[in-house]
This record gives structure tokens, C-alpha cells and sequence, in this order.
């Protein structure tokens, strides 16, 4: 399956060029499925059914959903509430019913997660989602990679393979152990975390950067290429959105022209070849129906398959020249303040702008020590030296 993650600066119209691409992909003949996260501004509405995250078709071959987070947080939590009921019972706490439960700050980005792991299943050709504004995007992208973590260090693998333990350890040790209903929530959990983070670091998983060219924009850009470098995502196209025609009589529209195409000339220079950059005109209005949509001249997802590497990182082997292994990471427009990193046990703590991973260590990696880093030509390179009590050497 052909994925392409759709985002954008707020108000760039990423909702449209979202529809349109998953419009274009229908029409090339790909059974296509269109993914919102946003209930606003559809230039292709669902139609009204059940369940709002149930696909309905919208056109030939092409079929929409959108995430039902009030839906999905309600479901949770009286999930949730059924399980540790007894406890409340114990306590004297009233229950809550459904219909009282408003949902939370934050339930939209985890009914996403959710949608994408049932898109994940589907029999599609291509799946076009409609994410959230750039800065949200690349958290819920990189939730399912810390969610994973905070659970094994929580509950730990070994000790879930030792639930079946649980009685006779709680009885000979005294010691309370987790709940069964606990090891299997976990177990789901990270089932389905799994499932749309191996989704987000598929090879075929592209990100369609949208947004409309200008100053506010250009400092945008830049930072989320860094972001979406910290995890491997390849940006497989960059819509410059609704422009405005060069040679305009009225002086406000000519301003705003030139404004648009000064900043589009940086974008060709800086992202091209190796990111497309693509133009689309304004229609003068809100585009709604598949004609808009189809005037637009928005492209059909690439065919390229190379979204991602396995990892983003490389390692050189400089043992032979100067005793060194290097790991190294390639940054795109990042600047050296922007950049710090932490080694902690057997983990790299990297913080870049506004974005943090927190990336394992390979196994000959762990047995080094981090002697230095260097940000050159736009690749971050971690210098390791092997420990001599730890590394192995021949007798």
C-alpha cells in the first residue's frame, strides 16, 4: 500500500491538496482511501452514516473517512472504567456514563493512531491522510516510537512473560502483582502502536508538504525537513499553494505576487531536484467538488518506493584508520545551534530545534564511548571509540 501523509502550516489548504491527491490516485485507477483528521472545510464531503470513521465512497474508486475522536475517546475510557470497576466499587466512586463524557485535549491525536491502524489493514491501493498542521503532524508521527518505549520500560517483556507466575509469586513473595487484564491491555496497546508505527517507517510512507509561498512559511519548511530527517521520512513532494498570477494590474495583488514567487524561487532552489516542487494556482475560491479539485493540477502520489531507509543512520568504519566508529545522520538545512545530544545507558538523546528522538544504540555501538560529534555539510556525525573492556579483541 501506497501511503502519503498530507501536512502543511496551518492554513495552507493541506485539507484540499489531500482530497485532490487521493482524487487523482482514484482517477489513475488505484483504490484509493482518503483520511481526515479535520471534520471542517471537506472539499469532499462524507456522507452522513453510523459511524464517521467508517469509509464511505465519495467518487469512483475513491473512498473517505474521517478520525471520530469524541467517538473513540468515550469508547476508551468506559473501557477502561469496565475493567478496574470492581477497585472503583471498592472506593465508593460513581461511575460515568457515556453520554457525560466530553472528551480530553489531546484524545485527537491517539483516535488518529487508531484510524491509521484499521487503514493499515484495508485492502487499499493508496492511502492519503489528512494530518494534522505541521508541528502536530511530526508528534503523532513519532508517538508510536515513544508510546512503544514508555511501555517496555513500564512493564518490561520479562516481566510479562512471567504473568502466567503471577499467583504463586504474589503468594510466596508477598509482593502484589499486576493484574492480568493489565498484561493484555499492554500487550494490545503495543499491537496496535506497532502496526502504524511500522506504517509511518514503511518504504513506501511519504510526507506531501503544502503550503502557500511566503516569509511565514520559509522558517517553517526549513525546521519540519529537519524534523521529518530525525526520523527518516522522505518529503515526496512540496505543493506551493494557491499563487497568485505573476502580472496583476490591481498594486495589492501584485504585491502579494511578488511576495509569493520570491520566496517560490527559494523554495526551488533550496528543495529541488531532490524534493519536486510543485505549483497551484488559486481559483479565486474555496475549492469544492472533484472539478475544483481536478482544475487544481495537483499530481498523482510518485512511484518511487524509497519513502525511507531501514534507519536513517549510517555507520562509517574507521577502525582500521584512526580507531573510530562514526554514526551518522543526514540534517538538511539545520543549524548548529539548534542541535544537541546526550548519551544515556545505551540510548542517544538527540534534540534537534524543537524535536527530540531518542534513538537505541546498535549492539557494536554500545560497546564504545562517544568522543565527540560534528555537524558538517548538512550530516550530524557521532564519533564512538571502542572500549577496550568491553570490546572484543582476539586472544
Amino acid at each position: 500500500m501506497r501511503t502519503v501523509l498530507v501536512t502543511g502550516p496551518g492554513g495552507a489548504g493541506r485539507t484540499t491538496v489531500a482530497a485532490a491527491t487521493a482524487l487523482a490516485a482514484a482517477r489513475r485507477g488505484s483504490r484509493t482511501l482518503l483520511l481526515s483528521a479535520d471534520p471542517e472545510g471537506q472539499p469532499l464531503p462524507v456522507p452522513a452514516g453510523p459511524r464517521p470513521d467508517e469509509p464511505a465512497e465519495v467518487a469512483e474508486g475513491l473512498w473517505a473517512a474521517r478520525t471520530d475522536s469524541a467517538g473513540h475517546f468515550r469508547s476508551e475510557l468506559l473501557t477502561l472504567q469496565e475493567r478496574v470497576g470492581p477497585g472503583l466499587d471498592l472506593l465508593g466512586a460513581r461511575r460515568l456514563a457515556g453520554e457525560e463524557l466530553t472528551e480530553l485535549p489531546g484524545s485527537e491525536q491517539f483516535a488518529l493512531l487508531h484510524s491509521l491502524s484499521a487503514a493499515a489493514k484495508g485492502d487499499w491501493d493508496v492511502l492519503v491522510v489528512d494530518m494534522p498542521p505541521l508541528r502536530d503532524a511530526l508528534a503523532v508521527l513519532a508517538l508510536p516510537e515513544q508510546l512503544r518505549r514508555y511501555l517496555r520500560r513500564l512493564l518490561p517483556p520479562e516481566r510479562q512473560a512471567a504473568r502466567a507466575l503471577r499467583p504463586m509469586m504474589a503468594q510466596l513473595a508477598g509482593v502484589p502483582m499486576p493484574a492480568q487484564w493489565l498484561y493484555r491491555t499492554v500487550e494490545h496497546r503495543d499491537t496496535e502502536l506497532a502496526a502504524v508505527q511500522a506504517l509511518i517507517e514503511d518504504r513506501t510512507t511519504t510526507v506531501r508538504l503544502v503550503a502557500e509561498p511566503g516569509p511565514a512559511a520559509d522558517e517553517t519548511l526549513r525546521s519540519a525537513r529537519v524534523g521529518l530527517a530525525l526520523y527518516g521520512i522522505r518529503v515526496e513532494t512540496l505543493v506551493a499553494n494557491r499563487l497568485v498570477p505573476a502580472h496583476q494590474a490591481d498594486p495589492w495583488a501584485a504585491g502579494v505576487a511578488a511576495q509569493q514567487h520570491k520566496s517560490l524561487d527559494g523554495w526551488h532552489e533550496s528543495w529541488a531536484p531532490e524534493v519536486p516542487v510543485r505549483e497551484t494556482a488559486h481559483l479565486g475560491r474555496d475549492p469544492h467538488g472533484t472539478a475544483d479539485l481536478a482544475a487544481l493540477g495537483v499530481p498523482e502520489p510518485d512511484e518511487r518506493t524509497e519513502g525511507r531507509a531501514d534507519d536513517p543512520w549510517w555507520t562509517e568504519d574507521r577502525l582500521a584508520d584512526d580507531g573510530l566508529l562514526v554514526w551518522s545522520l543526514s540534517l538538511p538545512g539545520v543549524r548548529k545551534k539548534d542541535v544537541n545530544l546526550v548519551r544515556k545507558d545505551d540510548e542517544l538523546l538527540l534534540t534537534v530545534g524543537p524535536f527530540r528522538r531518542i534513538v537505541p544504540l546498535t549492539s557494536a555501538l554500545r560497546r564504545c564511548t562517544v568522543t565527540g560529534a560534528a555537524l558538517t555539510d548538512d550530516v550530524l556525525r557521532v564519533r564512538f571509540t571502542p572500549d577496550p573492556a568491553v570490546w572484543p579483541h582476539a586472544d
